[in-house]
């Protein structure tokens, strides 16, 4: 049994076994062509500490880590003369001589995914789990990783959604090592491609005024974002509908089928979103004040909706988008004064009001609380109102209706 002593630093024993090696095959000798990925048989012609040189099947030779060919225990599970098989995962400084590995992966599909990394072509292959960072995607039997930034052209907020899916890739990055192919994906990179495209087809078309059709593809506070074809704008929440303070998720949801008007187009220094557009719903819509004007003439009590409370009065919507003010001084009677109007309503509150008066011009609707007593001249009550200045400034109910009600 040795003591070591006799024994060469790893460095020398390869060195000394690659140099064996190569007198073998002579010096200079022109090898066979191997490919990444290639699998291939070779002799076991010597065993080191770290590596062991194969003779190839064919020609030529190459080296594998001695710890692939030990079992849990560190034991060699081979000797010299044995037949192993394993794969390239690079190719030497000189022809005929490879680096092997024995590990998951490689032959056939190595291949293909060494030449797609190289050549640039889209593979496809399945998301089946989630993991820190990003999803793992299986490449008919190699894996992969796709980062989570590199999923989609915009932030994803829930990468489970993709478990399952068979997805189109292109690879950014692929190395060998003896464990197998490391391979990184991207999404991302074949979506922008994509949209150059199909931008520069919407380019033609753009221009105030055109109507597209498009998809929500993200919401918030203030607006929605919509995909036209390549080219996303931003649709305003005051630019989804007439009604006021409505939110743009009570109304759109992310991938909803919109057609939009062009409202505006601002020239970018950026090349890659040369424009940047906004978008209108509202303007592709029947203004509703021209409806209510038509079906609440003056005099024409309706019930509607407190929306905001000011000092000077109340908002109240009296027909969708449309809201007319009921002045403070409408929320009085007798002698009780009120120093702002939420004394009298709140926001959200129905109340019945009646229409005094409707300035078109300048798109204003006057409003006084419907009378409660029987008798009450609503007609008269409106031509009032009209003729003291619509509904502001105007007195008490009580006041304007002095001459409407019957004397006792």
């Amino acid at each position: 049994m040795s003591d070591g002593r006799n024994q060469k630093p790893p460095e020398e024993d390869f060195a000394a076994m690659l140099a064996e090696s190569e007198r073998a095959q002579g010096r200079g000798a022109r090898g066979p062509r191997f490919t990444v990925g290639d699998r291939v048989k070779g002799k076991v012609v010597s065993i080191g500490q770290e590596v062991t040189i194969l003779e190839l099947a064919g020609g030529g030779e190459g080296t594998l880590d001695t710890l692939e060919l030990q079992d849990g225990k560190g034991q060699l599970t081979v000797t010299t003369g044995a037949t192993v098989e394993a794969r390239v995962v690079r190719l030497g400084d000189r022809p005929g001589f490879v680096y092997l590995a024995r590990g998951a992966g490689g032959g056939a599909e190595s291949r293909d995914l060494a030449a797609a990394a190289q050549s640039g072509v889209p593979v496809e292959g399945v998301v089946t789990a989630v993991n820190k960072g990003g999803v793992e995607v299986d490449l008919k039997g190699v894996r992969a990783f796709c980062p989570i930034s590199q999923l989609e052209l915009r932030q994803v907020a829930d990468a489970s959604v993709y478990v399952g899916q068979r997805l189109t890739f292109r690879i950014t990055r692929y190395e060998e090592d003896r464990r197998g192919p490391n391979v990184v994906l991207s999404r991302r990179a074949l979506l922008e491609e994509e949209n150059q495209v199909r931008a520069a087809e919407t380019r033609g078309k753009l221009s105030v005024g055109a109507v597209l059709s498009g998809v929500v593809v993200a919401i918030k506070d203030f607006g929605a974002f919509v995909d036209v074809g390549g080219i996303e704008g931003l649709l305003p929440a005051s630019e989804i509908g007439f009604q006021r303070g409505a939110r743009p998720s009570d109304f759109l949801t992310v991938g909803q089928p919109v057609t939009v008007q062009v409202l505006k187009i601002e020239k970018r220094d950026d090349p890659r979103r040369p424009e940047q557009v906004s978008f209108s719903l509202k303007a592709l819509e029947r203004d509703p004040w021209l409806d209510a004007t038509e079906r609440l003439p003056a005099g024409t009590i309706v019930r509607g909706t407190v929306t905001r409370v000011e000092p000077f009065g109340a908002f109240v919507e009296v027909a969708p988008g449309v809201e007319g003010l009921l002045h403070i001084s409408e929320m009085t009677s007798g002698n009780r004064q009120l120093r702002h109007a939420r004394e009298a309503v709140k926001p959200g509150e129905s109340i019945e009001v009646a229409v005094l008066a409707i300035d078109s011009e300048k798109r204003r609707i006057s409003l006084g609380l419907a009378a409660r007593e029987a008798g009450v001249d609503v007609e008269g009550r409106a031509a009032a109102s009209r003729a003291s200045g619509g509904g502001q400034g105007l007195g008490t109910l009580g006041d304007l209706l002095k001459g409407k009600l019957p004397s006792r």
